[in-house]
């Protein structure tokens, strides 16, 4: 039992080894992963009931405990990411399917990775998993109607549709997990312990599946999008921080609102391109999961040198 928490908790550690391999993997073999497509969305709805297991009240009641950082954290969340990533698109003059595959993402709430690597780089953790779990409670709101404001003059978006989908697959098995952990306890700590390694194994195959889907679409413009993907992560983190330091937070506070200000979901962004327009709009999202990794270990390993650690 420890053994396999142990193999869970660094399956999770190196996500982003299990996320290159997984997309290297789909560009392969794109005939077999191309066919597990249909899995993308029930997959995203058993790592968000995962999520809820794993939150607790004192995740949402942060926000009256401590305002300020919260509410900073999350109006940078839902401003900078959709405004970088619409700019990003007009910057590099992106095919429309594509544009609406970024700004999607930049649209998404924090990414579920993001407690993780806030841990790692030693940043207020209870600080980021509150961010991360009200913006997520935002996102059937604040996504859709952000991406319809951004992008809507791209393609046909069906606001009301859209938030009853997200609601679906992120809200109610986040409710659920957190209702099964209420009644639970104590009983489900063995499953909570290997969740890290099922969230991988499931974001794995979200990005195999799009990678396969869009193989043509990478070979033909593959490395502009990773460039504006890695911009918008990598923008998002910088101001982010800048923005923490500017209004006197603390450190461990500026690393954490870094973090989730630059990390995405990208898991709901695949979800939403591949239901709501095309499996190449999903491309972004799958590009942003592997990137959005790696550059979050590596600002963990900065911040872990920084600190003399």
């Amino acid at each position: 039992m420890n053994q396999l928490a142990l193999l869970s908790s660094w399956v999770g550690k190196t996500f982003a080894v299990w996320a290159l391999v997984s997309a290297v993997l789909g560009f392969i073999f794109p005939e077999f992963f191309a066919s597990l497509a249909f899995l993308i969305v029930p997959i995203l709805g058993i790592i968000m009931f995962g999520m809820g297991m794993t939150l607790k009240t004192e995740d949402f009641l942060e926000i009256i405990k401590r305002p300020k950082p919260v509410l900073v954290g999350l109006l940078a969340q839902f401003t900078l990411m959709p405004l970088i990533a619409y700019l990003l698109t007009v910057v590099f003059n992106l095919d429309p399917l594509i544009a609406v595959g970024v700004i999607l993402v930049g649209c998404c709430p924090g990414g579920t990775s993001s407690n993780v690597i806030t841990f790692l780089a030693k940043g207020d953790v209870a600080l980021s998993v509150s961010i991360t779990s009200i913006s997520t409670l935002l996102a059937p709101f604040l996504t859709p109607i952000l991406l319809n404001l951004f992008a809507g003059q791209l393609i046909d978006i069906d606001l009301v549709s859209m938030m009853i989908t997200i609601t679906k697959i992120v809200i109610l098995p986040i409710l659920l997990g957190i209702v099964v952990h209420k009644l639970l306890g104590k009983k489900i700590e063995f499953a909570i312990s290997v969740l890290p390694m099922i969230s991988v194994l499931g974001i794995s195959i979200i990005i195999a599946a799009v990678v396969a889907v869009s193989k043509a679409t990478i070979l033909d413009s593959g490395v502009i999008v990773f460039i504006v993907v890695a911009l918008h992560n990598m923008i998002g983190y910088s101001l982010g921080y800048f923005i923490a330091r500017f209004l006197g937070f603390t450190e461990m506070q500026r690393r954490a609102i870094m973090i989730e200000v630059g990390m995405q979901n990208s898991g709901l962004g695949a979800a939403l391109a591949a239901t709501y327009f095309n499996p190449v709009a999903a491309l972004p999202s799958a590009i942003f999961s592997v990137w959005h990794n790696f550059s979050g270990a590596l600002v963990a390993n900065l911040f872990a040198k920084r600190d003399g650690l």
